[in-house]
């Protein structure tokens, strides 16, 4: 089982590089055979090519994230977070609480993304 601090290292570095808009170092840090379903409800996307598309469909937006809170118990954690987009005369922000789990390696086995279009505010 990964540390904790090998787990908050993953969800920092997970956080950096979406900001940053490094796709592939995203895909990275993603098991295989990894899952996302960001929002629950979403279709579950599986596997690095289905997860790069994700990524790369914002990876030009203009953005910053900030880690508000996490808590991590066995191999998961639970964080939320703010996701900033600048479209240069507006921003918005989205508040996600993500799960993930991971493996023994503190690779991403599967993320869960709560959040509905109701909790994205105009800044």
């Amino acid at each position: 089982m990964p540390s904790a601090a090998a787990i908050t290292q993953t969800v920092n570095s997970y956080l950096r590089h979406l900001a940053e808009g490094a796709t592939d170092q995203i895909v990275s840090l993603y098991t295989a055979d990894a899952t996302i379903e960001d929002p629950i409800g979403a279709d579950v996307l599986r596997g690095h090519d289905a997860i790069r598309a994700f990524y790369a469909a914002i990876q030009d937006a203009k953005k910053d994230t900030e880690l508000a809170e996490i808590r991590v118990g066995g191999n998961e954690a639970a964080f939320l977070w703010h996701l900033t987009l600048d479209a240069g005369d507006s921003r918005t922000r989205i508040s996600p609480i993500s799960v993930m789990t991971f493996d023994d390696d503190a690779k991403v086995a599967s993320m869960r993304a709560f959040w509905s279009p109701s909790d994205v505010r105009v800044l």
